[in-house]
C-alpha cells in the first residue's frame, strides 16, 4: 500500500530535532523525500545517514534569506521539485514583562517566527507552481490564540503566523497551493529549556520533565509528543486535506477548552465560590 505522501517532496525547517524530526520521520515513512533544514549540522548529517536517498540536510538559519532559498532549491536539485513546505523552525524568549524586553529580542523573535516562514513561502511557491500546486504548513501555537501560554514576543509572533497563513491562503489557494497553520499545545520538546537559556543537554532534560507532568494539566491525560504534531502536519500536507485551507488546527490535548474546573471536578469552581450552595450547574434538561 502506497504511503500518503508517495512521490511528494517536502522541505521541513527545524527538521533535525523535536517536532521537525518527528515530522521528517513520519513523512519518510509515508513515502516522501525530505530536505531537513536546520542549524544543527551534526544531527543533520546523522539524519542523512539514517535515510539515504530519502533525506538531505541543508544548513539553514531561517533569518538568512539566502539559506532559505538554498534549502528550497536543494529540494529541486536533489529530488526534482517541491510539493510541501513545513515552516517549523522556532525559538522562544524568556517570560518577561514588556518594559524588560530589549528591542533586539523583538527583532530576533519576529525574524525567526514570522519573517522566516514568510521567506520560506516566497521561495517555495514558484517550485510548487511548477508541480501544479502544493501544501504549506506553518507552526503557530496556542500562545497565538490566548494569553498566558508563552512570552509576549513569542505569543504575538505566533498570532501573526496564524493570520499570515490565512492571508497567504487567500492569495495562493486559487493557484492550488493550500496554506494552513498548526497550533501545538504543551509538547515535550527542548524549546522550553532553550527559552530559558539552557544548553542543549539541559533543555532536553527539561523536555523529559514536561513529558512526565504534562498529562496532569490538560483534559487528555497524556503528554503531547512531537509525533502528535507530525500527524497533524501529515494531514495538512496530504491530499486528505484537499478541501482545507486558510485555517489553523489546534493540537493541544484540550488545554484551551476552558478553565480547569470545566474538566477537572476537583478544581475550584469560581461560580460555586461566588454563589455557594445555591449554585447548580445547568443540565441538558433545564437550562
Amino acid at each position: 500500500m502506497a504511503g500518503r505522501l508517495e512521490g511528494k517532496v517536502a522541505v521541513i525547517t527545524g527538521g533535525v530535532s523535536g517536532i521537525g524530526l518527528g515530522t521528517v520521520e513520519l513523512f519518510v515513512a509515508e513515502g516522501a523525500q525530505v530536505v531537513a533544514a536546520d542549524i544543527q549540522d551534526e544531527k543533520g548529517k546523522m539524519l542523512e545517514q539514517r535515510f539515504p536517498g530519502r533525506v538531505r540536510y541543508a544548513h539553514c538559519d531561517v533569518t538568512a534569506e539566502v539559506e532559505i532559498a538554498a534549502a528550497v532549491q536543494l529540494a529541486k536539485s536533489e529530488f526534482g521539485g517541491l510539493d510541501i513546505l513545513f515552516n517549523n523552525a522556532g525559538i522562544s524568549d524568556a517570560m518577561r514583562s514588556i518594559p524588560e524586553i530589549e528591542a533586539e529580542t523583538w527583532t530576533w523573535i519576529y525574524n525567526v517566527l514570522v519573517r522566516g516562514p514568510a521567506l520560506g513561502m516566497k521561495h517555495a511557491v514558484p517550485l510548487m507552481l511548477e508541480r501544479g500546486g502544493g501544501a504549506i504548513v506553518n507552526t503557530a501555537s496556542i500562545a497565538g490564540l490566548q494569553a498566558g501560554w508563552g512570552p509576549i514576543a513569542y505569543s504575538s509572533a505566533k498570532a501573526a503566523v496564524i493570520h499570515m497563513s490565512r492571508v497567504a491562503a487567500a492569495q495562493l489557494s486559487p493557484q492550488n497551493i493550500r496554506v494552513n497553520a498548526i497550533c501545538p499545545g504543551l509538547i515535550a520538546t527542548s524549546i522550553f529549556g532553550a527559552s530559558l537559556g539552557m544548553p542543549r543537554e539541559g533543555a532536553d532534560q527539561l523536555a523529559a520533565l514536561v513529558a512526565a507532568h504534562a498529562a496532569k494539566v490538560q483534559p487528555v491525560p497524556k503528554a503531547g509528543m512531537p509525533d502528535d504534531i507530525a500527524q497533524a502536519a501529515l494531514y495538512l500536507a496530504s491530499d486528505a486535506s484537499a478541501f482545507v485551507t486558510g485555517t489553523h488546527l489546534v493540537v493541544d490535548g484540550g488545554i484551551t477548552v476552558g478553565s480547569r474546573h470545566a474538566w477537572d471536578v476537583s478544581a475550584p469552581n469560581p461560580f460555586a465560590e461566588m454563589f455557594g450552595d445555591s449554585f447548580a450547574p445547568p443540565t441538558a434538561q433545564g437550562q
